[in-house]
């Protein structure tokens, strides 16, 4: 082996170990740094917003006692919010759906049977969202986006699995703690003074708890004396050019790719 090929050789792999270098340093320049902290997937805890509002949802999947008197208060209060839905609920209660949806609410999915969906594969997962969605279509004509998982559980699989069906998936970082049934004053304390709550947060109620239609008028005007804006999940999330911190706190991205 000559000393002339040696040479090449060597000239060679330096361009090469080059040519990584600046292809590896590009790729950090334009991946988001979130993407480069943490490569999980996270649903949307909460949203960074300029003004102060915050969005109320509540999870429907038992009874349906004290949905009217819900209804009935958020229209008092000029109110929409948010209500996800399992499928045996749209199944037992399609008049109150159909309610929900004509007093302008958002019609949320929260699967079909309230599994634990990270236990399942992602043919499952998209069954057990798709389900609801065709019944909910089927009654109102509305297409729905917004996506709670039962019991808060998720994974990379469910998320992408919602997000192929141009879902959002939606959390909380303001639990109302209201199916405990510790009372009407400990729901509206969780709330008002949660250390999370704050410009964009999401608030987690039940439909069906026993004190929640008693402590909702005292929730909504404690939030409205602290000057938020109460807003369907709708219209509080970005729907696109955004990103995600590791808190799940969704952000603008005001230079997307």
């Amino acid at each position: 082996m000559n000393r002339q090929y040696l040479r090449k050789t060597g000239t060679l792999v330096l361009c090469l170990l080059l040519v990584v270098a600046a292809v590896g340093a590009f790729q950090k320049k334009s991946t988001p740094a979130s993407a480069r902290v943490d490569s999980r997937k996270l649903p949307i805890y909460c949203v960074q917003t300029e003004t102060p509002k915050v969005a109320i949802s509540f999870d429907a999947a038992w009874g349906n006692e004290d949905t009217a008197d819900l209804l009935s208060i958020l229209d008092q209060y000029q109110v929409k919010t948010t209500f996800f839905m399992t499928g045996g609920w749209v199944e037992a209660y399609p008049d109150d759906v159909k309610a929900i949806a004509e007093a302008g609410h958002d019609l949320g999915n929260h699967s079909e049977n309230h599994k634990q969906m990270s236990q399942l594969g992602t043919a499952e997962c998209k069954e057990e969202i798709q389900k609801v969605h065709d019944r909910v279509k089927e009654l109102t004509g509305k297409e729905m986006t917004l996506f709670r998982p039962p019991y808060g559980d998720y994974n990379d699989t469910l998320i992408a699995a919602a997000n192929e069906l141009k879902y959002h998936v939606i959390q909380w970082d303001v639990d109302s703690l209201d199916w405990k049934d510790y009372g009407a004053d400990s729901i509206v304390s969780k709330v008002l003074d949660h250390e999370h709550l704050g410009n964009g947060s999401i608030i987690l109620m039940h439909n069906g708890a026993k004190y929640t239609k008693d402590a909702l008028p005292r929730v909504i005007a404690g939030l409205q004396e602290k000057g938020f804006e109460i807003v369907p999940i709708s219209e509080l999330i970005y729907t696109e050019n955004y990103e995600m911190d590791h808190e799940g706190r969704q952000h603008v991205n005001d230079n997307p790719t």
